[in-house]
């Protein structure tokens, strides 16, 4: 009996001993690998490893402290996406009176993007070929920007407006046509529609480029030094008018007219949901898209709120989805966009245990984006089935928080927190993923 019992003793020891070594030797090969790491010298790092099985860290260096998160960001975001918007986005309030179609829009921002080919709320709007009228008296408060975006990238796809009624993604794509017979190139607009005036003639050549007026949806042609490829442009959305103008084109198309009416009443009628929520999710995490995380805080405002305002909705999320979070973040915007925002490692590593325990592993690892895919393209190749993970970078910021699977079949969260780096953002990632690969392969 004592023999076994100093066994047994023997065996607890090691295990101790084990569960003890795993953080000290983290501690150890982050110092070396990242902390101590020439390239980090002048940068804030914090990182976090949980081991949700038995509720501790396995690392936790400054786990605690603020950092900006980028679009680690859009990881809150998609959390209560996934809890609030349903199996499928609600497109638009849709009712029927004296012959005529009526729409509340609802932010749905799938809304004639050539990216999804399933439209019903356009179906809707064509049947029968009645006048569509656009209600916008539904008393939204948002901005087009969010609080600290960079108003200065105005021109740049990843900047496109917030709206109630987004349409074609917020923006004008330009492509080219060629044409031998032509000696000035030609341009494809989507919308195709977009009216001649909005675009300055093209001239003779290929070396261009296209610019738009910061307050108008004016676009120039300009020269430049290179053959023009292709441009992606936010439009000036001008508080639903310009929405309205493709959409009245839209349907003219169709022979079908439209207008907009301000009224106050909520006639019986029906949502129309458009695509599965996880198929707007998945791209949103994967490409890190910036317009898809802004548009669903807004839809999310109006599940929890009935309406569109931001800045009340995080403060609600922040009250009730998020009121146990380690530390309370400063969040202002859906897509991570703003340097206002201000979180912490652990907040992450309580969001993403939050996810996956609430809505399970399969669903997940659908929306959060593997090694070498998406945004991770590139890295982290050998280890596939192993990191699911949403990256983040700002200038002079990158992140990255997520989950892994070590050797040994261990189920870990992580979340690196890097700003105010002065190397660049590929040797940091390169830096971390060294570090994280160890960490998977050898526990």
């Amino acid at each position: 009996m004592k023999k076994y019992t100093l066994q047994f003793l023997v065996l607890l020891l090691s295990g101790f001993l084990v569960g003890c070594s795993i953080p000290q030797a983290l501690q150890r090969k982050a110092n070396k690998e990242i902390i101590k790491q020439r390239s980090f010298q002048a940068a804030h790092v914090g990182i976090s490893i949980y081991d949700p099985s038995t509720k501790k860290y396995w690392l936790n260096y400054q786990g605690d402290k603020y950092f900006v998160p980028a679009s680690n960001t859009k990881i809150p975001t998609c959390y209560a996406a996934m809890k609030y918007l349903g199996d499928s986005i609600p497109s638009a309030y849709v009712w029927d009176s004296a012959g005529t179609c009526y729409v509340r829009p609802l932010g749905d921002p799938t809304f004639l993007l050539s990216e999804f080919s399933f439209q019903p709320l356009w179906d809707k709007m064509r049947f029968g070929n009645r006048p569509v009228i656009v209600d916008y008296s539904t008393q939204n408060t948002f901005t087009p920007y969010g609080s600290g975006w960079s108003w200065d990238d105005y021109q740049e796809a990843y900047l496109a407006e917030r709206s109630a009624f987004p349409m074609y993604g917020n923006v004008v794509s330009f492509q080219r046509k060629n044409n031998q017979l032509q000696a000035t190139p030609s341009l494809a607009l989507r919308p195709p529609f977009m009216n001649e005036s909005m675009m300055q003639q093209l001239g003779k050549g290929d070396q261009f480029q296209i610019t738009r007026l910061p307050d108008q949806n004016q676009f120039n042609v300009v020269s430049a030094s290179r053959t023009f490829r292709g441009a992606t442009i936010p439009f000036k959305t001008k508080d639903g008018i310009t929405a309205f103008q493709f959409l009245q084109d839209t349907l003219q198309q169709t022979g079908i007219t439209s207008a907009v009416q301000l009224s106050n009443s909520q006639p019986a009628g029906k949502i129309i949901y458009s695509i599965p929520t996880d198929s707007l999710l998945k791209p949103l995490m994967h490409r890190s898209d910036n317009f898809y995380a802004e548009q669903s805080l807004l839809m999310i405002g109006n599940e929890k709120l009935g309406k569109m305002d931001d800045g009340k909705t995080i403060d609600t999320l922040l009250k009730t989805d998020f009121k146990l979070l380690p530390q309370k973040p400063k969040w202002v915007d859906g897509s991570g966009l703003s340097r206002y925002n201000l979180m912490t490692p652990q907040d992450f590593v309580w969001v993403l245990n939050q996810i996956k325990t609430e809505f399970g592993w399969q669903r997940t690892s659908t929306i959060f984006q593997e090694a070498n895919s998406g945004t991770l393209g590139g890295y982290y190749k050998n280890i596939n089935g192993k990191l699911f993970a949403k990256t983040g970078t700002l200038s002079n910021v990158v992140t990255l928080s997520g989950y892994i699977t070590t050797a040994k079949g261990k189920e870990i969260i992580f979340s690196v927190l890097v700003n105010q780096h002065q190397s660049s953002a590929s040797e940091i990632r390169r830096i971390v993923e060294q570090f994280l690969v160890g960490v998977i392969e050898k526990n």
